[in-house]
């Protein structure tokens, strides 16, 4: 349809308007009136039919070919139709009520303001990417063939980011006003926006937006029977516009992929366990009575209560013959005074700290309970022996005399006699399990968990705790094996099934979450090929060799999988966003590295535009962490790069040294630099990557980072001016206030800064703390921080705001309230990320507007 072109003379401002030269056309067809609809009470008019929702508009994103079936079995199919002078005609029209849809996509390269306006002489709603906008609700009574100047119309105001808009239009014939049906629309922008140009068009095809992001189901967990025959998958779903979610669960028959049942209903689910014959399993609900373990019995298709409303219900496990249930529980410890609190212990400063964690068994079927842990110290379940007659937990002691601050004690407990006995205690411990003949543990931690025989540093060097090894540990000798000390990964999960000839090891590896299979006869490792670049969750079925997990890719959303691991073989088996992606067009990404100043390659890689084009100049957004682990390939997350890639921006991703997956020699080289390496890497490796790219546009550069990596941001802006603009999310300004007032500021520091405190080095807590370098900075900075920020306080980025703003210097700070370390909540998640954006791009492409209509001057 060929649009009226026409200009609005605004006070300032100048609008330029823009034509439509295609809609997509579903229909006409009937839409008789109901039965008694002309009863004066309850009656139903051509507007009622207008508001009713026959087809759901918010999921709408058609293309031409695409059908929807009418409630009398009609097909119909969506129609690339031109319009025709005066607009877009439809068929004449009957003497019952009628509807019909139009569509069309708005492609917008930047920000902007629009105003849409549609003409018509019958009832018409307009609707912008599936939200209502603007309606006209009475039909025009008037002859056919009078002017067009007396149609009505209606108006929407449109704010529409960077990406690809629906313009959907409803319409509805009154046969009781019998005027001409047909449709005019104009779109107006200012012509400040204009330059960009914008697109009309009729294709869905789009890029990556929030609402992929955030709105379309996930898969949550994962968890497979003993016997690997049916995997449970928990899903989640965002439900906008509230900031509340559902959660459910899916069986899957692992043999065929099928789907065998669905249980849903406003639940909200946690800690789903199998029981070991593979027939039913249990997972938790939570109300304000307690929590309740359910039992599912797959053969009869029964729910019912195992324990219902226990108060302060955690975890459970079922024992190994299904005889009984291990699941703990939280005994809430004693308030000092509703008017003051003496801290005890530095972890007192932690809500809950006072709080103990307790083992109970529940025996079945008869449902008595027994307690079997109580003391002074939380005991946390570790895993079953394999004939079930012992567990194996641990308790965490504080110890303030030496470095982690705090030691594990690893007991065996016989459940016949509840005696328990001391296998292990020591630091840096992560987690154990059981070999299948019991002789033997697996202990997951840190290269000194067992003294010096897991390091593989060089000299000099102090082994980076956080670089988890696997140790072989035999229960009669004493005797330790550690297992990765010459494999470079770092350990996130073991698995030892019954076959009990390997060993599986999900891990870090570079910027890859793997599975690694141990060979223990050949004492050897090799890879699994999964098909994705991160592993997010996995499990391996105790009793045979199968494996069910979740993947993602940088460009591939999150999906479940079966894995045979004798074959090889991966199947997909869910795949929740693909209706909605298969129209979402990705940019590519590529590995990109350099070798460091000492010739130490440097692990990166770089997203593009879907729409690159080597001819343009495009900004870049430098993202790093710098911390202790590395920033890995899964989709999306909570700084997606692909979103920000979509919005146009090339996006360079660098992994510098200490970062745990690339051996033990590089990761030590965290311990006690706080960003020293790092910061020149990053210097670095940006002068290089621009000298390699010759399509960014070294003027506009910006970077980001978060926590440890946020720290880097504040950094960087003391040692450099390259970058455009920068933004720290919850970064560290002070790395001795940090220390201080962080729930785990100075046990983090114990790995970070190994012997080292504020009176004894200067040189790290003062000299490499940012607000100590304030003055240097002169880069425009964006303070990020959620408001009751547990780990990084708000105080670190609310004392560099201060010393910014007395120093004159470009600085932004925006708190989320109720927000922690991450920023969760549904809607201030989605202002987070416009935030951002619209800060890039304000300093990094000259577009202020978005970001001061998020935050006008007041």
């Amino acid at each position: 349809m060929l649009l009226a072109i026409f200009s609005y003379i605004f006070p300032q401002e100048k609008w330029t308007g823009h034509s439509i030269h295609s809609w997509l056309v579903l229909g006409p067809f009937a839409a008789p009136w109901p039965a008694f609809h002309g009863d004066k009470k309850g009656g139903y008019s051509a507007e009622d039919g207008l508001r009713f929702e026959d087809i759901e508009i918010a999921a709408l994103r058609p293309g031409s070919g695409a059908t929807v079936k009418g409630t009398d079995g009609s097909i119909f199919s969506w129609k690339e139709v031109k319009a025709g002078e005066k607009g877009l005609e439809f068929a004449p029209p009957s003497s019952i009520p009628e509807k019909a849809y139009a569509c069309a996509y708005l492609q917008v390269s930047r920000w902007t303001r629009a105003r849409l306006t549609i003409t018509s002489p019958q009832l018409f709603q307009i609707y912008v990417d599936g939200k209502l906008a603007a309606a006209k609700t009475k039909a025009d009574k008037r002859a056919n063939g009078e002017s067009a100047a007396a149609e009505g119309k209606a108006s929407a105001d449109l704010k529409l980011e960077r990406g690809k808009h629906s313009l959907l239009i409803k319409t509805v014939y009154d046969p009781e006003a019998p005027s001409d049906w047909k449709i005019r629309a104009a779109l107006e922008t200012p012509e400040k926006f204009a330059a960009p140009g914008l697109l009309l068009v009729t294709s869905p095809e789009e890029t990556m937006t929030l609402k992929h992001l955030l709105d379309d189901p996930k898969p949550a967990g994962i968890f497979l029977s003993p016997d690997g025959a049916h995997a449970a998958l928990t899903m989640n779903q965002t439900l906008p516009p509230s900031d509340d979610s559902e959660s459910w669960v899916e069986i899957y028959q692992t043999q065929s992929g099928r789907l065998l049942h669905t249980y849903r209903g406003g639940m909200s689910v946690t800690s789903v366990a199998w029981a070991p014959d593979g027939k039913r399993f249990s997972y938790v609900t939570h109300d304000k009575s307690g929590g309740t373990i359910w039992a599912v019995d797959l053969e009869s298709g029964t729910v019912t209560p195992l324990l219902k409303n226990v108060k302060n219900l955690g975890s459970h496990v079922w024992s190994p013959n299904g005889s009984s249930i291990i699941f703990s529980i939280i005994e809430e410890g004693e308030k000092d005074s509703d008017l003051a609190k003496r801290f005890q212990s530095l972890e007192d400063r932690q809500p809950g700290s006072r709080n103990r964690n307790y083992l109970c068994r529940l025996t079945l079927p008869d449902k008595v309970r027994q307690r079997l842990t109580a003391g002074e110290l939380s005991t946390n379940f570790n895993a079953f022996s394999p004939d079930g007659k012992k567990l194996v937990f641990s308790r965490s002691v504080i110890d303030y005399s030496e470095r982690p601050y705090s030691k594990t004690e690893l007991y065996t407990l016989d459940l016949a006699t509840l005696k328990e006995d001391l296998v292990w205690k020591g630091k840096w411990f992560t987690s154990v399990s059981w070999s299948p003949d019991g002789k033997r543990l697996i202990f997951l931690g840190g290269p000194s968990l067992f003294g010096t025989i897991g390091i593989n540093i060089a000299k000099g060097q102090v082994p980076n705790e956080y670089d988890v090894q696997a140790y072989l540990y035999d229960l009669e000798t004493k005797s330790v094996e550690p297992i990765t000390r010459d494999f470079n990964p770092s350990v996130t999960q073991a698995f030892w099934p019954e076959t009990g000839d390997s060993i599986y090891f999900t891990t870090t590896d570079r910027s890859f979450a793997r599975l690694y299979e141990y060979d223990l006869k050949k004492k050897s490792f090799s890879l699994i090929d999964a098909g994705v670049e991160v592993i997010d969750q996995i499990e391996i079925a105790s009793k045979n060799a199968v494996a069910a997990f979740i993947g993602s890719s940088a460009t591939v959303p999150p999906k479940a999988f079966l894995l045979d691991l004798k074959k090889k073989d991966v199947r997909l088996f869910k795949d929740p966003g693909r209706e909605d992606y298969d129209r979402v067009r990705f940019g590519k990404v590529e590995p990109w590295s350099f070798k460091n100043k000492k010739g130490v390659e440097i692990d990166g890689y770089v997203f593009y535009p879907p729409d690159f084009d080597p001819a343009t100049k495009y900004p870049l957004i430098v993202n790093y962490y710098g911390g202790t682990t590395p920033i890995t390939r899964d989709f999306g997350g909570r700084y997606p790069k692909a979103y920000y890639a979509a919005q146009g921006y090339i996006v360079y991703v660098l992994q510098p040294s200490g970062a745990i997956g690339y051996g033990q020699s590089f990761s030590a080289l965290h311990v006690n630099d706080w960003g020293t390496i790092v910061a020149e890497e990053i210097i670095d490796g940006v002068k290089k990557f621009l000298a390699g790219h010759p399509f960014v546009d070294p003027k506009r550069v910006g970077c980001i980072g978060a926590s440890f990596g946020g720290f880097m941001t504040m950094l960087l802006t003391t040692k450099t001016n390259m970058f455009a603009a920068a933004i720290a999310h919850a970064g560290i300004s002070s790395i001795s206030s940090y220390w201080g007032e962080g729930y785990w500021g100075y046990s983090y520091s114990a790995i970070a800064t190994a012997d080292s405190f504020p009176w004894n080095r200067r040189d790290i807590f003062v000299a490499q703390s940012p607000l100590f370098n304030a003055d240097k900075i002169t880069t425009p900075l964006l303070l990020l921080h959620g408001a009751v920020d547990t780990n990084v306080p708000p105080g670190e980025s609310t004392q560099l705001f201060t010393a910014l703003k007395l120093l004159g210097r470009e600085v932004e700070y925006i708190q989320f309230f109720d927000q922690n370390h991450h920023v969760l909540t549904y809607n201030k998640r989605i202002l987070w990320t416009k935030t951002i954006i619209a800060w890039l791009d304000r300093w990094l492409k000259g577009q202020p507007e978005w970001w001061f209509d998020l935050y006008p001057n007041r």
